[in-house]
């Protein structure tokens, strides 16, 4: 028989419980940390990476992705990975993913590939990066026979690169988009690779200018596999790249559907036409995106 005393005790943790599940809804919202491509900001950090990182601090950014590694002396941006992911500590960063010159070894024989792969796990361990990113194809590469061949070296990276405790992700541009025939590279990868080795890396900007499928379309074929997002604006006139908030994109249709794409991490970026320099680009980017833009997600 239900006792008095064991009446209370169950009501009392049912109460708690029921009080606990808003909390437990707060906790699973995720709390995105404003990233940055340093790719944008090329030539500052060429000539001083530590100044450089602490003023994009100072801008509101929290996270970064790299661009270039030596894996010879396991370095980044002229520094050892222990003496860079100190800088990085430094100055209240971190740095979640990568971009890595694996598309130089799309040709080579596998083992070469996986000991550069082996360089690159060990580089980004020491920076605490969740992510080895694939970002780029050599024109030679922009092709249906070399697509096939791409997506075979990205199951064997990704599967390398997962047995070793990080992901794995591929980053697009606008040649993937291109039509062969009714399909494109694009299509292939989404089809052919193994989406639990082979997560993707979008570039909105890109998806947005070359693509025939809209964000959300893409999102919708495989949700959840996207990952991490290049989040850029376009020229309302010749289509290049420029500051957010100054283009044609319109971030508050794309954001809101972080959930469905999976994302976890994302970086504002901008390769190019500067409207003085990167510097002040990426703090304008940083002021737009803060203002008007970060609460969607």
């Amino acid at each position: 028989m239900l006792t008095r005393k064991t009446f209370i005790r169950q009501n009392a943790i049912t109460a708690a419980g029921m009080l606990a599940i808003p909390s437990l809804f707060a906790n699973s919202a995720r709390k995105y940390k404003m990233g940055l491509q340093l790719y944008t900001i090329r030539d500052a950090m060429a000539s001083d990476a530590a100044g450089t990182l602490q003023r994009i601090a100072a801008m509101g950014y929290q996270d970064t992705e790299t661009y270039g590694f030596d894996p010879v002396i396991m370095s980044y941006y002229g520094y050892k990975a222990k003496d860079f992911q100190q800088l990085l500590k430094r100055n209240n960063l971190v740095t979640t993913s990568g971009h890595y010159d694996l598309f130089k070894y799309l040709n080579v024989p596998e083992q070469e590939l996986l000991a550069y792969v082996d360089k690159c796990i060990e580089g980004a361990k020491i920076l605490n990066q969740k992510y080895i990113t694939w970002p780029w194809l050599d024109p030679a590469d922009r092709n249906m026979e070399k697509f096939k061949l791409l997506t075979a070296k990205l199951n064997l990276v990704g599967e390398r690169v997962s047995k070793s405790g990080l992901g794995f992700a591929y980053h697009n541009h606008d040649f993937e988009f291109v039509d062969y025939n009714g399909t494109n590279g694009y299509e292939l990868i989404l089809k052919e690779t193994d989406a639990r080795y082979v997560k993707l890396q979008v570039d909105l900007y890109w998806v947005c200018r070359a693509a025939a499928t809209t964000p959300a379309e893409l999102f919708r074929k495989q949700p959840g596999r996207f990952v991490m997002w290049h989040i850029k604006d376009m020229d309302k006139v010749s289509k290049d790249y420029t500051e957010m908030g100054n283009g044609l994109i319109d971030y508050t249709k794309i954001l809101p559907d972080a959930q469905l794409s999976g994302l976890e991490y994302y970086y504002i970026e901008q390769g190019g036409n500067f409207r003085k320099n990167s510097m002040d680009s990426v703090q304008e980017s940083a002021d737009f995106f803060q203002k008007n833009l970060k609460q969607l997600l």
